[in-house]
């Protein structure tokens, strides 16, 4: 090949190479074109949906294009997360990421997905504690006396929660391993019928999600122990943290955005930087407050190293705790 033909072959040949990166940059820059959906695990009009309605709304209005919940409730969230790892990586479906999610990797043998595997971490939301409460007839009124109690009257208190494998588990869980009692499980088909249990005096002790919870605690129809998380809760600010009397013991939950395997890093950084700012508007900030929460801004790698830090955890609680799915 004469020299001047080689070089012109060579400089056609970088080009054509370029060319796939040139095209996935202009694709991200004109992304969304069309609607986006964000899958929900749960029904609507809880604090999970609520918080995905909010980043959707910001979304729809920074990018122009609506950006839609749709709830696909059911098996934890498994039929949620599946329906994204089945679509298309093209950005135009994700997956409104939850902390059963996390537990669902050790709790499930055999699922269709892997979720660490088959989703991308897009950004983290918003973390918020577990609230430790207790009927008010209850004699207990401080962790320590709970505790007490609890060890002198083994397998006489009785804990809510949502379901085998809930973060309302799960928390109470990690406490009867950490506080050395043993609380009996009591699963009810959701947080609701949890709470009513708990009003009622069914059972003794549950470990509930602000929203639902904080209405009670203030009409003196519940009484808070503790929160769950390292420190103490902006909406119950009185309240001391579980760990300030176990040591060690925190517990979360928490909510971000993921997309399917493989879908463009410049889709997956826009929408982080988009999620990002949201995080950074005092409005959108005191909206989450209202539901108990605390932002969690980061990167994607942040994200994604925060759900395997929760995978490892709960992974273990689960096989101390011997749960297995219903």
């Amino acid at each position: 090949m004469k020299l001047p033909h080689r070089r012109k072959f060579l400089h056609l040949t970088v080009g054509a190479a370029a060319l796939p990166a040139v095209s996935r940059v202009a694709w991200a820059q004109a992304y969304p074109t069309r609607p986006v959906r964000i899958i929900v695990g749960y029904a609507a009009g809880g604090a999970t949906d609520i918080a995905a309605r909010l980043m959707g709304q910001w979304l729809s209005e920074r990018l122009s294009k609506p950006f839609i919940i749709e709830n696909r409730p059911g098996a934890a969230g498994n039929i949620a997360t599946e329906a994204v790892v089945r679509a298309a990586p093209d950005g135009y479906t994700l997956l409104l990421d939850v902390d059963s999610n996390a537990f669902n990797v050790a709790l499930y043998d055999k699922l269709n997905f892997n979720y660490i595997r088959d989703i991308s971490p897009i950004a983290g939301i918003i973390h918020y504690p577990f609230v430790m409460v207790v009927n008010p007839s209850f004699p207990a009124t401080t962790v320590p006396e709970f505790i007490t109690y609890a060890k002198a009257r083994r397998g006489n208190v009785n804990m809510a929660s949502a379901g085998v494998g809930s973060g309302l588990h799960l928390c109470g869980e990690l406490f009867n391993i950490m506080a050395g009692v043993n609380m009996i499980h009591v699963p009810y088909r959701g947080s609701a019928p949890a709470l009513t249990g708990l009003i009622g005096g069914e059972v003794q002790v549950g470990f509930l999600d602000p929203v639902s919870s904080i209405e009670y605690v203030k009409a003196g129809k519940l009484r808070a122990l503790a929160v769950t998380t390292a420190t103490r809760s902006e909406v119950l600010p009185d309240i001391p943290t579980v760990g300030d009397f176990v040591p060690g013991y925190e517990a979360r939950g928490w909510n971000g955005l993921g997309a399917p395997k493989n879908t463009a890093t410049e889709i997956v950084d826009k929408l982080n930087k988009e999620i990002n700012a949201a995080l950074a508007d005092p409005r959108m900030k005191a909206r989450l407050a209202d539901l108990g929460g605390t932002v969690s801004p980061g990167s994607p790698a942040d994200f994604r190293k925060h759900i395997a830090d929760e995978v490892e955890k709960w992974a273990k609680v689960i096989r101390a705790a011997n749960i297995k799915p219903e």
